[in-house]
């Protein structure tokens, strides 16, 4: 390996070491307090390491992966999201009596798939980061086995995910039987000398599409999202929420440019179809939930659905709106996750909607920040998930996507229903039978990473042009 490419995986070397230097401490002392703190130095490091690559041309490491803007982008992306999830890991963990320090070890391995999968430009490289990220996630969904839930939950996301990666390992063996290749540009070089796509190749295009469908939790995919949510440490669904189907929709975005995807008619009819139903099914699901995780599991549903309809305008509007807005929800996801993990006490999960009543009398901060978070996911102005959702719909209009666009719009009022909901709850009087958790101090490393959250949420909502001009300037790169 030269030492461009050394330089070019730098954060994806740090990670990787890093997650084997914490087995080695963990072999020598446990120490929670020292585990968190090596894991986010580790993150930083990956961070820092991103202002010395070669931004300037694509850096190709043959066959598997391509670093470029496109890349580099995404992998901060998945560093800044991990490194919040770490802030709202600690305190979680540290008031519970499993034993904590294998969880740092299995995110930071979770984080290694996650930017194995965006610099990936081959079959294997793909699958290789898919099931590092997944193995990882085994473990931390049933990290907590004490919890009556998290064994359940563990085991349904390991048959689901093991058969969803069947699927899409059956499909790209039989696209590279037919095509010859299983570098992306290759796939889509062979289908443009052929003119036409063979039948056994839409065959392998659609078993990745389950494979790929079951990561993005998009319907009809989605059975395991409300479980694994409920059933998973808080911090963990946040990740899932974030890292796990941000990683997967930036790898499909480039698999779908590489074979120039939107030139088949037949693949755009199934994205829209599944865009539709994951509107639907996501929202009208989440209406009917008295548990705020799984409403947020069933509402994740419903913004894979939005996304998708960016996704499918395609060209330059539409790439712009799917990375806009894929930043804008793994702003609010974390955040609205991370309140209820401050919330949440050494016995059970705040996910129950009593919990949250009379919220703003007792933790004003984290009533306004969790409002802000449903907020922006409703796509109220001044937070990022407007601008995020008007890029969206200006992205479609100039696709003249227009049912998808109605479509949108019904659901983003279904969806404002339930999340006024939680908030009429939070502003309730308290009364003496008014449902409290134990916990009263808030840790002080939540209590940073949320305000940097809502912070951000409220800079993109009001001032989005800085990052709107970095991701045109990143993608015009792209090609």
């Amino acid at each position: 390996m030269s030492t461009s490419d050394l330089l070019s995986l730098m954060p994806l070397v740090i990670i990787s070491g890093s997650a084997v230097i914490a087995m080695l401490l963990v072999a020598i002392k446990r120490n929670h307090r020292i585990m968190h703190a090596f894991s986010v130095l580790a993150f930083m490091a990956a961070l820092l390491s991103l202002f010395v690559q070669p931004y300037a041309v694509p850096y190709i490491i043959a066959p598997l992966f391509v670093v470029d803007a496109f890349a580099l982008f995404n992998t901060g992306l998945i560093l800044l999201a991990g490194l919040s999830v770490l802030f709202l890991s600690f305190k979680y963990f540290e008031q519970r009596e499993e034993r904590k320090e294998e969880y740092y070890i299995l995110l930071l391995l979770a984080t290694v798939g996650g930017m194995v999968l965006v610099i990936s430009q081959h079959f294997i490289s793909l699958f290789l980061g898919l099931e590092t990220m997944s193995i990882s996630l085994y473990g931390l969904i049933a990290y907590l086995r004490a919890r009556e839930r998290s064994d359940e939950a563990g085991i349904k996301y390991l048959l689901l995910a093991a058969l969803s990666s069947a699927f899409l390992l059956f499909g790209m063996a039989l696209v590279y039987a037919f095509t010859g290749t299983m570098e992306f540009e290759g796939i889509g070089a062979y289908l443009k000398q052929a003119g036409t796509v063979p039948v056994t190749v839409v065959a392998g295009f659609g078993l990745m599409v389950i494979g790929v469908g079951f990561k993005l939790g998009i319907v009809p995919f989605h059975m395991w999202t409300p479980d694994i949510y409920e059933g998973a440490p808080l911090p963990v669904a946040a990740y899932i929420a974030t890292v796990s189907k941000g990683s997967m929709l930036v790898l499909l975005m480039r698999f779908y440019r590489d074979i120039d995807g939107y030139e088949y008619t037949i693949l755009w009819w199934v994205f829209a179809i599944i865009a539709m139903a994951s509107m639907f099914v996501g929202n009208w699901l989440a209406l009917l939930q008295q548990n705020v995780k799984r409403l947020l599991a069933y509402s994740s549903i419903a913004h894979m659905g939005y996304i998708l309809i960016a996704f499918l305008a395609g060209q330059l509007a539409g790439q712009e709106a799917v990375i806009f807005y894929l930043v804008a929800y793994v702003i609010t996801s974390i955040g609205a996750f991370g309140v209820l993990a401050i919330l949440s006490d050494k016995i059970r999960d705040a996910e129950l909607l009593d919990d949250f009543s009379g919220l703003f009398w007792r933790h004003p901060w984290l009533a306004t920040v969790f409002t802000g978070m449903l907020l922006s996911l409703a796509g109220i102005p001044l937070t990022a998930g407007f601008i995020g959702k008007f890029y969206i719909i200006a992205a479609g209009v100039d696709a003249g996507l227009w049912l998808l666009l109605i479509l949108l719009i019904v659901n983003s009022v279904i969806g404002l229903f339930y999340y006024i909901r939680i908030i009429a709850v939070m502003f309730q009087p308290l009364t003496d039978n008014t449902p409290t958790l134990t916990r009263q101090a808030l840790p002080f490393f939540g209590v940073f990473a949320l305000s940097a959250l809502m912070g951000l949420l409220i800079w993109l909502g009001v001032y989005p042009s800085a990052l709107i001009s970095l991701i045109r300037e990143m993608m015009l790169t792209m090609g």
